[in-house]
């Protein structure tokens, strides 16, 4: 055989060999793109008084999407979100998990983001025996204890008396101790479990509650609201809210003032970039409930990663430029799933809920195991405490230096400052 033709076999040999490597790498991913895929459905907030956290979270699916995707997707199939906007309204909600399973015909659903959201998803879920793991509920399955229900919320066993424990935790550390609080919150159904959970607090300690009111969802001026709470001189203020009632209590507390030595507890909206920024220094001495922030103690695996990657996409996207509070949730929650559809090699509604019941779950957000009514075994709420805040710049809400971590311990990025008047002159 001469040398040439000796040679061209070597070479053939070889482009054969790097087509092999190339096609064996490639192989998962390809195979996924020519098969039906694996259809995850849900609703998201994309308007309303819930839609920059839903937006944000959304993104962040989008993104365990894409990188399912690169990975070969599930069970050797790609897989595709189903999604429509259920507006904030919870009107909207049972109409839309209908039409994902019986006219879309989606292998899986997850929740929508929020209490108000999750709770009339509940009924339709449980008529077609879905596994459900849900984003950010507060207590909801206490009332349905459907067993395939599960919570991406680190509010625990006892998730509504969670969110303000630490709140009441710190200010009992205090010297002299508070001796009154007032709880108000609106008339839905996320404020009534988080008050209810206060005020268990507050007798658990033997505080007395001063006031305790309700307001309409509707509520534009909450001036009235807080000069009523002043006039009852509590020490501590608990609030319930979504994000349009949390702005409006904020802006009452500084335009008429207060003095309580601690505010805050169950606000949402504070998490939130947008808000953050735009209230500035207004949100001083405010101790709030969080779930995640860049502490040096939270360095969860793959977290930074992806943060980074939210981040990136963030400003073109036009959502929260940090994304600490919607992304971990959203993209665990995923993690979950897939995890359980991989664990059991099936789409098998029972086999995956058993799974998740059975097993210990390593995501962005931590490590999750779950417990009764399908909450977190272990509660990991935050909270933060904004200092020292003297501009609307958003580079004052990166990391923990003005929005410390003040409890639990474990996480702590530094100490409350008690009164929160302090904070504020």
């Amino acid at each position: 055989m001469s040398f040439r033709v000796k040679l061209g076999a070597v070479l053939r040999a070889g482009i054969f060999a790097a087509v092999a490597v190339a096609l064996a790498v490639a192989a998962p991913s390809a195979r996924a793109q020519n098969k039906e895929p694996i259809k995850i459905g849900f609703s998201m907030a994309l308007t309303g008084g819930l839609a920059a956290n839903g937006k944000s979270a959304l993104l962040a699916m989008q993104i365990w999407e894409a990188d399912q995707n690169a990975k070969g997707g599930l069970l050797g199939r790609p897989v595709k979100l189903v999604y429509y906007d259920d507006q904030t309204n919870p009107s909207t909600v049972p109409g839309i998990y209908t039409k994902l399973l019986d006219v879309d015909k989606v292998d899986l659903v997850v929740g929508p983001y929020g209490t108000n959201l999750i709770a009339p998803a509940m009924p339709v879920i449980m008529q077609h025996k879905m596994t459900f793991i849900i984003l950010l509920g507060l207590g909801v399955n206490s009332s349905f204890h459907y067993p395939n229900y599960f919570a991406m919320i680190p509010s625990g066993p006892d998730p509504k008396r969670a969110f303000t424990e630490g709140f009441f935790k710190i200010a009992m550390a205090q010297n002299p101790k508070p001796k009154t609080v007032a709880i108000v919150g609106a008339d839905a159904e996320f404020s009534k479990n988080l008050t209810d959970g206060a005020r268990e607090n507050a007798q658990a300690l033997g505080l007395k509650i001063v006031y305790d009111k309700s307001y309409p969802p509707n509520t534009t001026d909450y001036t009235p609201i807080m000069r009523a709470i002043n006039a009852t001189n509590p020490d501590l203020i608990v609030v319930g809210s979504y994000p349009p009632d949390s702005v409006g209590m904020i802006n009452a507390m500084n335009e008429v003032g207060t003095s309580a030595k601690l505010m805050g507890g169950g606000m949402v909206g504070p998490q939130g970039t947008a808000m953050k920024v735009s209230l500035g220094p207004k949100l001083n001495g405010i101790v709030n409930y969080d779930f995640y922030l860049p502490g040096t103690k939270m360095q969860f695996p793959g977290i930074d990663a992806l943060l980074k990657k939210y981040q990136a996409k963030a400003s073109v996207e036009g959502v929260d430029p940090l994304g600490y509070y919607m992304v971990p949730e959203a993209y665990a929650y995923l993690q979950v799933l897939a995890d359980a559809v991989e664990g059991t090699k099936s789409l098998d509604q029972q086999k995956i809920a058993d799974y998740i019941r059975a097993n210990t779950f390593h995501t962005v957000n931590g490590d999750i195991k779950f417990g009764k009514d399908g909450e977190w075994a272990q509660s990991r709420v935050l909270q933060v405490q904004f200092q020292n805040i003297n501009s609307n710049d958003v580079k004052q809400f990166e990391g923990t230096t003005h929005t410390v971590i003040v409890d639990p311990p474990a996480y702590a990025s530094g100490k409350a400052i008690y009164p929160m008047q302090k904070t504020r002159q």
